[in-house]
């Protein structure tokens, strides 16, 4: 069974950079993807914010591209997410997850494996 926790989160202000981590054990090659997360303040969806597969080939919602980053390390067993130029509108749980489907995209009934949060604060 894999199990995810998150680190990194905190408060920055707008402009500003923070970098999550996600440790994955129990780990099994049957988890193809990995990916973030977040729920908005408010909001029970959570939405898609960048997943990448074990080949290291990413994907990122729109409202994130340039922006952000996600990464494996070699072992495959710690995800990144390195969020620059902080917004706003960026203010949220993020969500570490992983997927044992090929290409779950960003929908999060594809995910079943999650982590238990961290909040991401910007504030101006």
């Amino acid at each position: 069974q894999v199990q995810l926790v998150e680190s990194g989160g905190g408060s920055v202000q707008s402009g500003g950079s923070l970098r999550l981590s996600c440790a994955a054990s129990g780990y099994s090659y049957s988890r193809f993807v990995m990916g973030w997360f977040r729920q908005f303040p408010g909001k029970e969806e959570r939405e898609g914010v960048a997943v990448i597969n074990k080949r290291g080939n990413p994907a990122y919602a729109d409202s994130v591209k340039d922006r952000f980053t996600i990464s494996l390390d070699n072992f495959k067993t710690t995800l990144y997410l390195q969020m620059n130029n902080l917004k706003l509108e960026d203010t949220a749980i993020y969500y570490c997850a992983a997927s044992s489907l090929l290409w779950p995209a960003f929908q999060p009934a594809n995910f079943d494996a999650w982590g238990q949060g961290t909040q991401v604060t910007v504030s101006s």
